[in-house]
C-alpha cells in the first residue's frame, strides 16, 4: 500500500507542476482571493461546474477570465438576463434555403469554459437549457444530439444582495454545480495592490500557460489519489449527518433541516478532497482535505425549513455544526 501512495505521489508530482504556474499567472491580474482560484481549479480538475457568489466588484468575473485566459482552451461568456431566451445559451435549428433543410447553430455553451454571468437574472426556462449540458455534456437541437468539448465547465456568477429582477435557480440546477463558493472581501494590504495595479495606464494580462492536455491528464490522476476507507466512512458520515443529524448526536438540527444533501454530494465531497490533495502535490487525503472543501460542497444541497429561516439559522450554520459534531477518523 505505501509503494502504491509512493508511486501515485510520484506522477502527481510529474503533472501537477502546471498548477504553481497557472497560479502565478493568475496573480498577475487577481489580487489575493487564492481559495476562490483554487476551487476553480478543483472545479476544472474534478469537471465540477462552480457557482460564485459575492457583491459586486469583488473580480468574480474578473478571475474567471483569468483563469480560461491562462488556459489554451475556447472561452465564452454569456451575460444572463431576464430576456435572455434559451436559444441564446444552447443554439437552435436554423433554415438554410440553399440545401433546403434544417442545419444546427450551436450556441455560446459549445465552449470548454462557460462564464454564466449573473446566472440568477435570466427567467427558470433559460437556467434549465444548461441542464443537460452540465450533466451529461451535451446538447440537443432538434432531433440531433451534439457532444460538449472537454473539457467543459460552468463557472457561474451571481450577487446575493440584490433580488429585485433575479430568478432563484431551480434545486435540480443548484444541485448540479459541485462547489458553490462565497467570494469574500479583500483584505486592507490586498486592496491596496488592487487599487495601484489597476489604475495604471495599461492594467496587466494574463498569457496562455496551461493546455488542455495537461488539464486531462491532471484529471485522470486526480482521480488515482488515495483515499483511505476511514476517510470514505468520515464523507459518508457528514452526508447521512445532513439528512438524519439526531441520529449523529445533533438533535437540535433535526427541526431546522427538511432536506439533507443529496448522494451526489458525496461523489463531489470525495472527488473534491482528492483535487484539493491533487493541489499540494499529495498522493492521498486527509481529513483535513475534506473539511478544507466540505462548506463549499455541502452548503448549497442543504434545504432548511421555514423554522430554520425564522431563527435566522443559515445552511453554513447547520454546516459546520456538522463539521463539530462528526467525529474525524
Amino acid at each position: 500500500m505505501h509503494e502504491d501512495i509512493r508511486a501515485i505521489s510520484e506522477l502527481i508530482e510529474k503533472e501537477s507542476g502546471f498548477i504553481e504556474l497557472l497560479l502565478a499567472e493568475v496573480a498577475k491580474v487577481v489580487v489575493g482571493q487564492r481559495r476562490m482560484v483554487e476551487r476553480l481549479l478543483i472545479g476544472l480538475l474534478c469537471d465540477g461546474h462552480v457557482l460564485l457568489e459575492g457583491v459586486p466588484g469583488l473580480a468574480k468575473t474578473l478571475t474567471v477570465t483569468s483563469v480560461a485566459g491562462a488556459i489554451q482552451a475556447s472561452f465564452s461568456r454569456i451575460q444572463f438576463t431576464p430576456d435572455l431566451l434559451p436559444a441564446d445559451v444552447t443554439g437552435t435549428m436554423i433554415w438554410d434555403p440553399e440545401r433546403r433543410e434544417f442545419r444546427p447553430k450551436q450556441g455560446p455553451v459549445f465552449a470548454n469554459i462557460v462564464l454564466a454571468d449573473e446566472i440568477n437574472r435570466a427567467p427558470a426556462k433559460v437556467q434549465s437549457a444548461l441542464l443537460e449540458a452540465m450533466q451529461e455534456r451535451q446538447v440537443t437541437l432538434g432531433t440531433q444530439t451534439f457532444e460538449l468539448p472537454r473539457p467543459f465547465l460552468v463557472l457561474a456568477t451571481q450577487n446575493p444582495i440584490e433580488h429585485e429582477g433575479t430568478y432563484p435557480l431551480p434545486e435540480a440546477q443548484i444541485d448540479r454545480f459541485m462547489l458553490y463558493v462565497k467570494v469574500t472581501y479583500p483584505t486592507k494590504e490586498e486592496e491596496r495592490q488592487v487599487m495601484e495595479r489597476m489604475t495604471v495606464a495599461k492594467p496587466p494580462a494574463v498569457s496562455p500557460a496551461v493546455t488542455t492536455e495537461q488539464i486531462e491528464r491532471a484529471k485522470s490522476v486526480v482521480r488515482q489519489v488515495y483515499v483511505d476507507d476511514k476517510v470514505k466512512g468520515y464523507i459518508i458520515d457528514l452526508v447521512q449527518a445532513t439528512r438524519d443529524p439526531g441520529k449523529y448526536g445533533i438533535k437540535d438540527l433535526a427541526p431546522l433541516v427538511q432536506w439533507g444533501a443529496s448522494p451526489r454530494a458525496s461523489i463531489a465531497l470525495n472527488l473534491a478532497a482528492r483535487a484539493h490533495a491533487f493541489l499540494r502535490h499529495r498522493g492521498f487525503v486527509t481529513p483535513d482535505d475534506v473539511k478544507s472543501i466540505g462548506h463549499d460542497v455541502l452548503r448549497h444541497r442543504v434545504i432548511l425549513s421555514f423554522e430554520a429561516e425564522a431563527e435566522e439559522v443559515t445552511q453554513d450554520d447547520v454546516v459546520q455544526r456538522v463539521f463539530d459534531q462528526v467525529p474525524v477518523p
